[in-house]
């Protein structure tokens, strides 16, 4: 297996810390590698899953062997996933974990962790794609401070098929929140930096005619004087939502030492991806923040990722947070929606929505974000828009596609994500956010 102190941010093999722990009684396996960094909040704990045979009661699954893990004790850890050597190597079968909770000592019953595969990933053909480091990987799933666990790996009954190579269990602490992560509710006081303020519809206009005209003296722009400027301006202005509260990186605690220090841009943002983090829905938005950190370290530590997968996040109170770094304004390359990833962006509920209907605060928030973010690009977020496949499983490379421009992740991809439930919201979304641009 690659190493795992081997990050896309080049954390050294010194700053790791490998340390024994106590297993419960009669468990045998290798202790954790550990995985942290002076100056990066949390660590991970990357533990190996051993291969089984059959049981009798197991055996109408036919002779392909589980993976276990079995129950010990462990540093504390909030979420949980299960990564593998090579990132097209598909999980078929199903990932079950149990986990102690810290304080009161008790087991949590098996909970179905997420096979996503590398549908929600780099694209294939992109430096991040082919960096080397990218693994498979399961969803992340919240599970709260716990200090133990259990898993097991079973395959697909029927026909035999291998498990992927090189199977680890990955417990992600997301570390101390900041002094200055901001929880405050849309339009309330903030620490300095941790939050774009909500603007209204004309204090947007102007920061656009403001930007284009830094481009204009810049000579980046597409305009080339001011009066184009303000042409521009005038012309987009019915079509721009307000710019809503947004909780910064800084906010939630992002460590920027942790990712790659360059940008990759695309050349516009057509289409905004719709996803479910498949994380559950235990979390409170308190722990929004903790949440985030974890699946940015799962991304980049776990994952091999360059940052933080989605351009977006929104939690179950429709608080918006920044994801990948490279500017909320700037149509930043993510790595969320597999073969589309070009000219889009990836927001994503914190939360599974499979089962679970998605609060009306998020739903709300997915307008507001795509009205601004969209309106940026002179999007109609009841519109269509055309993109090009770059390869996905469900469209081959090359092919011309037609989408919503407020789109969910299985519109991409063969996918549940982003849930039965939020994806049939997003028709209520598309409308709400047309509406904040002016649209009627």
């Amino acid at each position: 297996m690659r190493g795992f102190l081997a990050s896309s941010t080049g954390v050294a093999a010194s700053a790791a810390l490998v340390l024994p722990l106590s297993l419960s009684s009669g468990a045998i396996a290798a202790p954790p590698r550990v995985i942290q960094a002076p100056d990066v909040p949390g660590s991970t704990q990357s533990l190996p899953l051993t291969a089984v045979g059959p049981t009798p009661s197991d055996r109408s699954r036919g002779p392909a062997a589980e993976q276990r893990l079995p129950e010990q004790d462990v540093r504390p850890f909030s979420l949980i996933g299960v990564v593998w050597d090579d990132v097209q190597a598909e999980l078929h079968g199903s990932v079950q974990v149990r986990t102690r909770a810290v304080g009161t000592g008790a087991w949590s019953a098996w909970q179905d962790v997420e096979t996503h595969n590398d549908e929600h990933g780099a694209d294939r053909g992109t430096a991040e794609g082919e960096s080397g480091k990218v693994r498979g990987a399961t969803g992340p799933l919240w599970v709260g401070a716990s200090d133990g666990v259990e898993v097991r790996v079973r395959p697909e009954t029927g026909e035999p098929v291998a498990l992927p190579e090189g199977m680890r269990v990955e417990l992600v602490d997301p570390g101390e929140d900041p002094a200055t992560s901001d929880r405050v509710a849309p339009g309330g006081s903030s620490a300095a930096g941790t939050v774009l303020p909500a603007l209204t519809a004309e204090e947007t206009v102007a920061q656009v005619r403001a930007q284009a005209q830094a481009e204009v003296n810049a000579g980046t722009g597409a305009a080339t004087d001011a009066a184009e400027v303000d042409a521009a301006g005038a012309a987009a202005k019915p079509f721009i939502g307000p710019r809503p509260h947004i909780i910064t990186r800084k906010g939630w605690g992002a460590s920027e030492s942790l990712r790659e220090k360059s940008f990759v841009y695309t050349k516009t943002v057509k289409a905004a991806f719709v996803h479910h983090s498949a994380t559950g829905n235990s979390y409170t938005c308190k722990q929004a923040p903790s949440v985030l950190r974890s699946i940015y370290r799962y991304h980049v530590v776990s994952s091999g990722w360059r940052d933080f997968g989605y351009n977006f996040a929104v939690d179950k109170c429709g608080n918006i947070y920044e994801g990948r770094a490279g500017g909320v304004t700037r149509a930043v390359l993510g790595a969320h929606t597999l073969g589309f990833n070009t000219n889009s962006m990836g927001v994503a509920v914190l939360g599974t929505y499979s089962r679970s209907t998605p609060p009306a605060a998020a739903v709300a928030a997915i307008a507001r974000l795509t009205a601004w973010k969209i309106g940026l690009f002179k999007g109609n977020p009841k519109g269509k828009v055309t993109l090009t496949s770059g390869g996905s499983g469900k469209y081959k490379k090359g092919k011309k596609v037609s989408f919503n421009v407020i789109s969910g992740h299985r519109d991409g991809f063969l996918t549940e994500c982003p849930g039965a439930r939020l994806y049939s919201k997003l028709g209520t979304a598309r409308s709400a956010s047309a509406k904040l641009q002016g649209r009627g």
